[in-house]
């Protein structure tokens, strides 16, 4: 038992002198500031069907549409719902191509609301995002 708590003593001490600090309530918080979503062509041209989740709390399908009919970059309009099929949310979604990736950003009357990332899969976009602060 001595033996365990020298070793943790000594993980602390070495993360500590490395400026790492435990996780604490707010980072947990701040962590469910984390969604996910994936878009997939629909057969409606400038139609993505999308698939979300927020934290491990929240999910469900949702419906891009406006954007062009070509690749995933462009402007759309979008409305997510819950999985029960109730409406959740809706936003202007703007997906740019940056490099090799992708740059996502849902904005509601005029006002950035989430920012995200992602990258071309096998069968759709795959995006990382956040809610913006505000």
């Amino acid at each position: 038992m001595l033996k365990s708590l020298l070793i943790a003593v000594s993980l602390i001490c070495v993360s500590w002198a490395a400026g790492i600090t435990p996780a604490t309530a707010s980072d947990v918080s701040a962590a469910s500031n984390i969604g996910f979503a994936l878009y997939t062509k629909s057969p409606s041209p400038g139609t993505l069907n999308a698939v979300w989740m927020y934290g491990t709390k929240y999910r469900g399908p949702g419906i891009a549409t406006g954007g062009p009919k070509e690749g995933f970059a462009g402007k759309y309009h979008v409305r997510y719902f819950y999985e029960n099929g109730e409406f959740s949310d809706e936003y202007d979604l703007i997906i740019e191509k940056s490099g090799d990736g992708y740059k996502a950003s849902w904005i509601t009357n005029g006002k950035l609301s989430a920012v995200g990332v992602g990258m071309a899969i096998e069968n759709g976009l795959a995006v990382g995002w956040r809610r913006v602060d505000d």
